[in-house]
């Protein structure tokens, strides 16, 4: 397997650093990050890494300098853009683990870290899934049995879930792209320009926009 950039490697061992009874590992964020950048809905930058680096009693990210917290808030938002930079283009590159025995993708921590980010705003999913963008329905619905199988709640039987498990890493891929595709769709675009705010072409001697009261080709023209 191919070693990760150094910047990746860093950001591995601090989420591993954190005091937390269970931190997020790399492969987990990576999943968590994309699950946001597909949601139906945007979620607050300050809201979800909470969910990443947890709180002390007083509220407080658990970090003893301001500047780790930047390092950090920065290495995390660094793989955010990236990850929606390879949606745009429609080449997602997920960071999965591999069993060291035998090469396997472990696909199930991606997974759990994508499930992690729907659970902020389930009711938001929930509609999704019973809304009129069939794309985007079928795509959670891809996503939902891979997260049904990691925590062996699926109800296929044993047939159907090793096929499934076999080509996880594609479905999962396609998944993501299909919610990327009606994401975008949801997404209004920029309001054309009203016509008072197209900027008007002045004739060499029309009044000078800057007030001045000469004429455009005697002043800033």
């Amino acid at each position: 397997m191919r070693q990760r950039p150094s910047r990746l490697r860093r950001l591995d061992d601090a989420l591993a650093d954190l005091p937390l009874e269970e931190p997020m590992l790399l492969t987990e964020l990576d999943g968590f990050l994309t699950g946001l950048l597909v949601g139906p809905n945007g979620i607050a930058q300050g809201e979800w890494l909470q969910s990443i680096w947890g709180l002390d009693e007083d509220g407080i990210a658990p970090f003893e300098d301001p500047l780790d917290v930047q390092w950090f808030v920065d290495a995390v938002m660094a793989r955010h853009d990236e990850i929606a930079r390879d949606l745009a283009r429609g080449k997602p590159r997920p960071i999965f683990d591999h069993d060291e025995r035998n090469g396997d993708v472990l696909w199930e921590i991606w997974i759990d870290g994508f499930a992690e980010a729907m659970a902020l705003r389930p009711e938001s999913w929930a509609a999704m899934a019973a809304g009129d963008d069939a794309e985007a329905a079928e795509g959670l619905a891809r996503l939902s049995m891979l997260i049904a199988i990691a925590r062996n709640e699926s109800a296929l039987d044993s047939v159907e879930i090793n096929a499934l498990e076999d080509r996880a890493p594609t479905e999962l891929v396609e998944g993501v792209l299909q919610l990327h595709a009606a994401r975008s769709r949801a997404t209004p675009a920029d309001p054309a320009p009203t016509p008072d705010a197209v900027p008007v072409k002045l004739g060499r001697n029309d009044p000078c926009r800057c007030g001045s009261g000469k004429k455009v080709k005697r002043c800033c023209g």
